[in-house]
């Protein structure tokens, strides 16, 4: 029945395990991250570099290469949860969240006020028994 996929079913096994994993992972670690956010994150239309201290510089560059590897993991598996089971959108968002590059908190600010995103969000911090996000537009 599966010839046509042209891939041997222990691979399709493999995916299947995997992308039932990537759900689970997204389901657990999604309210984490969305119940993290500071009340006021999206509240100003700019936001300042994160202050590292300049003490340790070593410690600065292995912390950014951490942060980025954990975000471009995350950005390839949400994509993958488009097509697979799984949170993709809201594990994109994590992943954009941790990566370091310009333009990123207009990116961050344009995804909350899509439809939806925002409310979803704020629900998820209800429930948590967090404030909502305060959005000035």
């Amino acid at each position: 029945m599966l010839e046509w996929i042209g891939l041997p079913a222990s691979v399709l096994w493999w995916i299947a395990i995997a992308s039932a994993a990537m759900f689970l992972l997204a389901l657990l670690s999604a309210p984490l991250v969305v119940t993290r956010i500071p009340v006021d994150y999206f509240a100003y239309p700019h936001r300042s570099d994160a202050e590292y201290p300049r003490r340790y510089s070593w410690f600065r560059w292995i912390w950014l290469i951490a942060k980025n590897t954990l975000g471009a993991g995350f950005l390839f598996f949400g994509a993958l949860m488009l097509v697979l089971p799984g949170q993709g959108i809201l594990t994109i968002f994590i992943g954009i969240t941790l990566l370091d590059f310009p333009g990123k908190f207009r990116l961050e600010r344009w995804v909350v006020t899509r439809r939806g995103v925002l409310d979803s969000f704020n629900w998820i911090r209800e429930k948590a028994g967090r404030k909502p996000l305060v959005l000035n537009q």
